[in-house]
């Protein structure tokens, strides 16, 4: 799974690109209102229908904050199949670690995390300014 500002499927000849791969997202305040963005998932192994689902949740409390579904009939489990998940008008209430959770027909199948940073505040092992004294 990658997580990117956008995918975009060419019409002819179906092939995926993909827009502005990231790991974290930084934020000038909160909460923090986040047009979307989208979930690339490429799986092997797989053959029949699915009812895939993609949760965005917030690790600190578990708070599913984001939901997408899709159908799949997947025809050869030997050729890798490519799902693509756009998400849009989330909000982040808080800075922190997130995580996107893929399920087909109702069992966990991966994750992706990624962490929402507030700018300016100091993060965990980064330390802040020295002590003053």
């Amino acid at each position: 799974m990658l997580i990117c500002d956008q995918a975009i499927r060419e019409e002819g000849t179906g092939k995926v690109s993909l827009i502005g791969i990231f790991e974290h997202i930084n934020v000038p305040a909160l909460p923090a209102a986040h047009a979307g963005f989208s979930v690339y998932v490429k799986v092997i192994d797989a053959q029949g229908e699915y009812d895939l689902s993609l949760d965005l949740v917030r690790l600190e409390d578990l708070m599913v904050i984001g939901h997408g579904e899709v159908r799949a009939v997947v025809a050869d489990r030997l050729v890798p199949t490519e799902f693509l998940f756009n998400l849009g008008g989330l909000l982040f209430e808080r800075a922190g670690d997130y995580e996107f959770r893929l399920s087909a027909n109702g069992r966990h199948l991966a994750g992706k995390s990624f962490r929402v940073i507030l700018l300016n505040q100091p993060q965990a092992g980064q330390g802040g300014p020295p002590p003053h004294g």
